[in-house]
């Protein structure tokens, strides 16, 4: 009897932090971090402040498991996308799909922005966190680009881990510029304009005329 009430207990109080976290989503989604107060998520699931608190110690604790649900569903999104990478320019129209849903929620790219800041300090969680995820983005990018290079596609004198990095390099680069500009920038352009260039440089000599299609 004891044991099913804990697991009841824990259940439910995993449900309540989904909960919580759908709300702050949906809210740092819609605004920004920063202008959504705890109060405003704690009222979104039918809490006080404090009965939030017993789920998420901080705001900066919600932030990051925030973070982490992001980061894990870009990666799930990227894993569907590479179950299609049977043609020459499948990574360069990912590349640009993805920041689309990125923009979709102006305030997640903001979320991310702030929490890769404070990844840089190796104390915090967020360190663990972002680091996990960079290996893992490099990883999972370099096989595609090798994919590519096995298939005939692209050339075959890549330094793939080195491109792979340049990628995700002025992804996160450009998201911070848009960030700085006040999301004035034209994120999707920008990418855009980078992938075909990366493609032009990159493609077998056979599919290079290709690049200008994206």
């Amino acid at each position: 009897m004891r044991t099913r009430r804990k697991t009841g207990s824990y259940e439910v109080g995993r449900a309540k932090r989904a909960e919580i976290l759908d709300a702050a989503t949906r809210l740092f989604a819609a605004s920004a971090y920063h202008r959504v107060p705890l109060s405003e998520i704690a009222a979104d699931v039918g809490l006080s402040e404090s009965g939030l608190m017993h789920h998420f110690r901080s705001k900066k604790h919600l932030l990051l498991g925030v973070a982490e649900r992001r980061l894990e569903q870009t990666a799930t999104w990227w894993t569907s996308q590479s179950q299609e990478a049977d043609h020459p320019l499948a990574l360069f129209r990912s590349m640009v799909e993805s920041t689309r849903e990125l923009v979709r929620e102006p305030g997640l790219i903001e979320l991310f922005v702030q929490v890769c800041a404070e990844a840089a300090d190796s104390s915090t969680p967020a360190h663990q966190l972002y680091a996990g995820w960079y290996e893992r983005a490099v990883g999972e990018t370099a096989q595609r680009l090798a994919a590519g290079v096995e298939r005939g596609y692209l050339r075959d004198d890549i330094n793939v881990g080195a491109c792979a990095r340049e990628i995700i390099a002025v992804s996160d680069g450009l998201q911070l510029q848009w960030a700085l500009a006040g999301g004035r920038l034209d994120l999707v352009e920008g990418i855009r304009d980078y992938a075909r260039r990366l493609a032009r440089s990159l493609l077998a000599p056979d599919y290079a005329g290709m690049a200008d299609t994206l």
